[in-house]
């Protein structure tokens, strides 16, 4: 069986292109986490010096699918940036964590919130 047909076989499936698309979106994650921290030309010991816990955690936060917002907060601040969080529906965004890009477009509730806290 050649690599393609084992592969048309796989796909078929039901569930499995669902599944290898989650999976795609674990591997992205470990490696977009990997290449932050390489870009920051840290090592997984001093990342784990920054945030406070041990090489071996790092490596699983890197590794894990199911890392927590706080974890990805402190992560990427340890990293030099800053995480930002978005719900795309449509043509609208609307900011869960951080600060929405300028132009885009972001929730009446959003914007009223902003506006509220610059009032004070």
């Amino acid at each position: 069986m050649s690599l393609k047909q084992w592969e048309k076989k796989v796909l078929s499936k039901p569930g499995a292109a669902k599944r290898v698309d989650e999976i795609e979106d674990e591997l992205r994650l470990a490696a977009g986490l990997t290449a932050l921290r390489e870009q920051a030309g840290l090592s997984q010991r001093e990342l784990a010096h920054r945030i406070g816990v041990s090489q071996p955690r790092v490596a699983a936060i890197e590794q894990s699918p199911n890392v927590t917002l706080d974890v990805l907060k402190q992560y990427v601040d340890a990293v030099g940036g800053k995480l930002e969080v978005n719900v795309v529906r449509g043509n609208r965004r609307t900011s869960l964590v951080g600060t929405p890009r300028r132009g885009t477009k972001v929730a009446a509730s959003k914007k009223t919130a902003t506006r509220a806290r610059r009032s004070r």
